[in-house]
Formats: structure tokens, C-alpha cells, sequence
């Protein structure tokens, strides 16, 4: 998927929604464990209940590795389903992936060629050796961990080094690679008050943004700072939909707080217009 077709999508569905899938047999409604493949029903009762409302998901790749090859089986389940029925849906592989050269062509392969992903965040921290490959692949999108939502991130990430957060020098190196313009960068939304500096340096890139909801942040504040003509943002939203309900009434449930985020995100939309 294009970045333009992504925008076209935003502004049809007036919403720039990404759901995260972060299926946990633990979680889910105790009923879908007697399915042959718990995680796959689960995720597909989410998708088709909540397609029409977001506009990406993001499968976190942890959760299908730990169950080994069953998870993994589930996960090409779930990318193939979206692939079929929802092609304008843009999909993200969560998997945090960083390595040099040519393993990281070989994660690349895995999960742009065989599970068709449109995209997969990178950790940029071995630098541009182990990230260009992945801008390599046409239409096909990479998303750098700049600034993330979780409390160890102040413990590297915000570090001042030569006069500058060490975040800021990612985010600005990053820009130089080959196919920068395939970049985008991850900056959790209990952040929000960094974006203004962000959008200084990356000022139309896409950013995902998690942390929205459960983690606390707000929607409103990630907007006011963070968004652009062509809106630049996916806001993740995982635990608080997919989880809103443990009962038969799951897929349901999480249609309706997937809707009042939509509303919200129509709302910001309607503030540029």
C-alpha cells in the first residue's frame, strides 16, 4: 500500500484507527477455546466487527512466536484473512526487528514476500546498515522505534549527547537513508508534548502512535501536536478494544470502542478542514 492510498483511506472512513491485535489465549473469551484455532477465531470476530472503523492493524509478533508453530500458523491465518476480504486495510508487523545486512534482508523477506505485511517496526539502534534493507522493498513500509510510551524509554532515548536527545538524532539520521521516504517513526502518545519538536524534523512523515487509553494518553493532545495536512498519524489502540469484554459479546463490545475512537478521530479531522 502506498502512502497515498493510506490517506485516501483516512479520509473515507474518517479515521485514522489502528487496532492492535495482541491475541493472548489468557485473554480472550474462555468460550473460543474449544476452536480448532483460538487466536485466528478471535482475531477474525475483531477484524469483521471493526474493519469499517480503522483503517490499519497491527499484529504484535510476540504473541503468535510464543505459542511456536501453531502461533505462527494463526498469525499467516489472520494476515492472509486481511489480505482477501479487507485489501484496503494497511497492515503492520509489530515484530521489532534490527539486525545488519543480510539478515535483515532475510526479515524482510519473511515479512514482506511470504506474510505480505505492508509494513514492520525496526529498531534503528545498530544503525543504517541493518534498516535500509527494509526500505529496499517498493511500497512497503518501515517504522522506526523513535520515542516509545513505555517508562524505560527515558533511560536511552531522551539521553542529551553532543547538545541533542539521542531520539532526535535517530529521527534526524534516519531522513539521509536510501528510501527514507519509506520511513515512518513510532512515538508513544504519553509523549505528546514531544511531537512539536518532532514535527520539526520529520514534519510529513506517518507516525504510530501507541499508548492511547489503557497506557493514558491522550487522542486530543497527540492531535494538537502531531497532526498534519494529510493527518501523519495512526493512533494504536490494543487492550482497550480488543478486551473491552471477555464474553460471547467480545467482537461487539469492541466494535462499539472502536467507534467512539473513530468518532473522536473524525472530529480532529473535521478541525483542518
Amino acid at each position: 500500500m502506498t502512502t497515498q492510498e493510506l490517506v485516501a483511506q483516512i479520509h473515507k472512513k474518517q479515521s485514522f484507527l489502528c487496532i492492535g491485535l495482541d491475541t493472548d489465549l489468557e485473554k480472550i473469551p474462555a468460550f473460543l477455546l474449544e476452536e480448532e484455532d483460538p487466536i485466528f477465531s478471535f482475531n477474525k470476530g475483531i477484524i469483521d466487527a471493526t474493519h469499517h472503523l480503522c483503517v490499519a492493524y497491527k499484529p504484535n509478533i510476540a504473541f503468535y512466536e510464543a505459542y511456536g508453530v501453531k502461533g505462527w500458523s494463526s498469525l499467516r491465518k489472520t494476515i492472509e484473512y486481511l489480505n482477501d476480504n479487507y485489501p484496503e486495510i494497511f497492515t503492520i508487523a509489530d515484530a521489532k526487528r534490527g539486525d545488519i545486512g543480510n539478515t535483515s534482508t532475510r526479515y524482510a523477506k519473511a515479512f514482506f514476500e511470504d506474510l505480505n505485511f505492508d509494513s514492520i517496526t525496526i529498531a534503528p539502534y545498530m544503525g543504517r546498515d541493518s534498516v535500509e534493507p527494509f526500505l529496499e522493498f517498493k511500497n512497503k513500509h518501515t517504522i522506526l522505534l523513535a520515542l516509545t510510551s513505555n517508562n524505560g524509554a527515558f533511560d536511552f532515548q531522551t539521553k542529551i549527547t553532543d547538545g541533542q536527545e539521542l531520539y532526535k538524532e535517530v529521527l534526524s539520521v534516519s531522513t539521509t537513508y536510501k528510501g527514507s521516504e519509506n520511513l515512518m517513526y513510532v512515538v508513544g502518545a504519553t509523549k505528546a508534548e514531544y511531537l512539536k519538536e518532532i514535527r520539526n524534523i520529520v514534519p510529513n512523515s506517518f507516525l504510530l502512535v501507541p499508548g492511547v487509553g489503557a497506557q493514558g494518553g491522550s487522542l486530543e493532545d497527540v492531535c494538537t501536536y502531531g497532526i498534519t495536512k494529510d493527518i501523519g498519524l495512526l493512533i494504536n489502540s490494543s487492550r482497550g478494544i480488543i478486551y473491552a469484554s471477555n464474553q460471547k459479546d467480545y467482537a461487539e463490545v469492541a466494535e462499539l470502542k472502536a467507534r467512539e475512537l473513530q468518532v473522536a478521530m473524525a472530529k480532529e479531522i473535521l478541525k483542518l478542514n
